[in-house]
């Protein structure tokens, strides 16, 4: 019989921990925090009892030192670990260490986990317990007839050493590519090759099994909209499945459990082809990321049943009955529209409105930093019908005001709203075709910027009554000018009182201006941290962060035609192949790779031209902004 648990240490950080401490506090148990230095005033440490220092920054030095957790639990008294999703959460031997020092392991078994580890070694698993495969490819002895390929690595998950491969001639370089990353991830470079399934679907099925033989099949999620095989927006129960295949992915997901003698919570992961025909991909032997929509639609708290089940909890014989809709949506720092490049910095202002949960593990002021995944929050809508949980979950993030970072926000609402999600046509290949579409600048960025301006000019809180009070007739009456950018694009503002086409000014303060625009009166709220020339302006219209344009630019800002910089810190991982000064590159040819924040980016030549310079090694760290070569153009002929 397992001992009670009395007090958790939690393996990991962000929303993650906050939201695992959440219920070990309804729980009535005490909880502990670790952390590395750049952690060490994040959310999850303020949320925790107490908390352990891990020194260092990099994962590898921290979240990912299984010693130094376990002697952090120990020394705490903490008598249970529970990993999180990432880092550790998969690592049999971790598991093992865990349960070899005494403390109870809030996750499957070591062997489970070990058996579910290779994607190979878990397909071969998976056959011999009858449940649906792709046949696999030997990328040595691919035809064109087997394209499109998926190279996918057989350690790790969240997208990392994959690849998709449509013409033979790429095959090389891809599976080079795919192996060097996932042994950067996982520390293992095995890539596998199957079929790539044109507008598949991303289905799973979350299950719980008990130590006494009862495994639950808690619904399907459609995990569809990806970016980079990652999740973008998931929801539960997935739309539209018949009744048989719903009933066939339960029975594969219950089928893959009871094959390696599963305990906890996990999810079974399945691609379904555009005819209806599901295929394994794979088993996840965690909590996963979207797991509160499940939690939604059953009414209840996957944590706290991870937790009784450890402690050896018998789960009745069926799980409830689930009611309704929910959708969830990872709100990123990232933009889009930049191939999804990761943002650092200070995040000013995190407010979501509206009936929705929010798990996260920022507040206002906190920084997003480099070394890990720049998600912010996840934001979950549940609703009887799959439409007004869409709808509201779509309100709730138009609605946000997030300042300081550029963030996906506008994606994710375009998304939810674009047509295709609405009528629940899902697959895979959605940001491929509508990416362009939904990164648009937002509209009305000149009435953001006329907002803007007006919020500047009006008079302080703390100016005399008689400046408040005289408003804008006390303005002089010529129209001043304001220039900002957002975008790229520049907005030249001249502004006056009362005199703008199509607009009517109704007031204006320092935060806030009301505006009617073409008859229809809207409020602007603006935001202008000091010693800041950003300033953030949120309306119905949308949200829109504009820079203001200095009258006498900086000669320092200048920097040489060609050069290509850092767009974020991180460290330089490979070099193009034979790349030197005095090199011909092309427009759009990759030079250099860069990892951070867990997702490698490709540095691209602006133009066809010479490389003049080359600043970059591989290994080397490179802050933001940092000159890493240059390219010199050719000239027009």
């Amino acid at each position: 019989m397992t001992s009670p648990i009395s007090s958790l240490l939690v393996a990991n950080r962000g929303e993650i921990a906050v939201r695992i401490f959440r219920t070990a506090r309804d729980l009535g148990l005490a909880t502990v925090a670790v952390h590395s230095d750049p952690d060490a005033d994040a959310l999850h440490v303020r949320a925790a009892d107490a908390a352990v220092r891990l020194p260092g920054a990099a994962p590898a030095d921290t979240y990912l030192r299984g010693d130094l957790i376990i002697k952090a639990a120990l020394a705490a008294g903490a008598d249970a670990v529970h990993p999180g999703y990432g880092f550790l959460s998969e690592n049999a031997d971790f598991a093992r260490q865990v349960q070899d020092s005494g403390l109870t392991w809030i996750g499957p078994p070591p062997e489970a986990i070990e058996a579910m580890a290779s994607k190979t070694r878990a397909k071969e698993l998976m056959r011999a317990a009858g449940v649906p495969l792709l046949d696999p490819v030997d990328p040595a002895a691919a035809t064109s007839a087997d394209l499109p390929l998926l190279l996918k690595a057989a350690a790790g998950g969240g997208g990392r050493g994959m690849r998709v491969v449509r013409d033979l001639d790429a095959l090389e370089e891809a599976l080079h590519a795919a192996s060097a990353e996932a042994a950067s991830a996982f520390g293992d470079g095995e890539v596998f090759a199957e079929p790539y399934v044109e507008r598949g679907r991303h289905v799973e099925v979350q299950i719980l099994a008990d130590a006494h033989g009862t495994v639950w099949a808690l619904g399907t999620r459609d995990c569809s909209l990806q970016r980079r095989h990652q999740k973008v927006i998931e929801e539960a129960p997935a739309p539209g499945l018949p009744d048989t295949l719903r009933e066939r992915l339960h029975t594969a997901a219950v089928a893959a459990a009871r094959a390696v003698s599963y305990r906890g919570a996990g999810t079974v992961e399945f691609l379904v082809t555009a005819d209806g025909r599901p295929y394994f991909l794979e088993m996840n032997t965690r909590l996963q990321v979207e797991h509160p929509v499940t939690e939604a639609v059953f009414g209840l708290d996957l944590v706290a049943l991870q937790l009784r089940v450890a402690e050896g909890a018998v789960l009745p014989p069926s799980p409830p009955e689930p009611t309704g809709h929910a959708v969830e949506a990872r709100l990123y720092a990232e933009d889009p529209a930049q191939d999804w490049r990761p943002q650092t910095g200070v995040l000013h202002t995190l407010d979501i409105p509206g009936r929705v949960r929010v798990d996260t593990g920022f507040t206002g002021g906190d920084t997003v930093g480099v070394h890990y995944d720049p998600m912010l929050a996840k934001v979950v809508a549940h609703a009887p019908t799959r439409a007004e949980a869409v709808r509201a979950l779509a309100h709730a993030l138009a609605g946000a005001r997030i300042h300081g970072l550029t963030t996906n926000r506008a994606l994710l609402v375009g998304s939810l709203r674009h047509p295709e999600f609405t009528a629940a046509q899902l697959d895979t290949g959605f940001y491929d075709r509508h990416l362009t579409t939904l990164t648009r600048t937002a509209p009305d960025a000149g009435t953001a910027a006329l907002a803007a301006a007006l919020a500047e000019a009006a008079p302080a809180p703390d100016a005399s009554l008689a400046a408040r009070l005289g408003g804008w007739r006390n303005l002089r009456s010529q129209p001043q000018t304001r220039r900002y950018t957002t975008a790229g694009t520049e907005y030249e503002v001249q502004y006056h009182p009362v005199d703008h086409p199509g607009v009517r000014v109704l007031s204006a303060e320092r935060h806030l201006v009301t505006l009617e625009v073409d008859g229809i009166r809207r409020m602007f709220h603006v935001k202008r941290n000091s010693n800041s020339t950003e300033v953030y302006v949120d309306s119905p219209l949308g949200a829109h962060t504009l820079t203001l344009v200095p009258r006498f630019p900086d000669p320092q800002d200048r920097t040489e035609p060609g050069s290509l910089l850092a767009p974020m810190p991180g460290t330089v991982v490979r070099v193009a192949e034979g790349l030197t000064p005095g090199t011909a590159v092309t427009a759009g040819q990759p030079l250099l790779w860069l990892e951070a924040m867990k997702m490698e980016h490709r540095i691209l030549a602006p133009a066809s031209g010479t490389l003049t310079a080359l600043h970059a090694v591989t290994g080397q760290q490179v802050e933001f902004g940092a000159l890493l070569a240059v390219v010199q153009e050719e000239p027009l002929s």
